[in-house]
């Protein structure tokens, strides 16, 4: 378990690439025919939802596999698959083995913990925009011990 521990930072990260590269993947063959086509028909241009679903998940998936905008694309994705269960597969069944949903119950939960872990070292983001060191930060909210202060 200390090896798993060691690595945690690598194992996460790469748990963001892949889960953003098959949302992507889903998307890119909703809108252009590839990889297998979409499931089920082809939505039209713009059509709500599927062809908006499709986007989302191209979209979304890129922007969570290369780590920009992480948490935001990754709670749209999130919420985006939460929809997809409750309104396409929870009314055919209960849980998601009756109700073809386990991959949009998967995905939404994959997004959610992306969301809540948040962005690692591996990301665009923190390439582009390099984190501060914490001594370069300003201390934020806290009064100087000789300033007065009302009462």
């Amino acid at each position: 378990m200390e090896a798993l521990e060691k690595r945690r930072e690598h194992v996460i990260a790469l748990f963001r690439i892949v889960t953003g590269l098959l949302f992507a993947c889903h998307g890119a063959a909703t809108l252009f025919n590839v990889l297998g086509g979409p499931h089920g028909a082809a939505p039209d241009f713009a059509a709500w939802p599927g062809w908006w679903a499709a986007v989302v998940q191209l979209v979304g998936g890129t922007l969570v596999l290369c780590g920009l905008a992480t948490r935001p694309a990754a709670i749209l994705c999130s919420g985006s698959m939460a929809y997809a269960y409750f309104v396409e597969h929870q009314p055919d069944g209960l849980f998601p083995i009756e109700n073809g949903g386990e991959a949009a119950a998967m995905f939404c939960w994959s997004f959610l913990l992306v969301a809540a872990v948040g962005p690692d070292r591996w990301t665009l983001d923190s390439r582009l925009r390099p984190r501060r060191r914490d001594e370069d930060r300003p201390v934020t909210g806290s009064l100087p011990t000789d300033t007065p202060t009302s009462a």
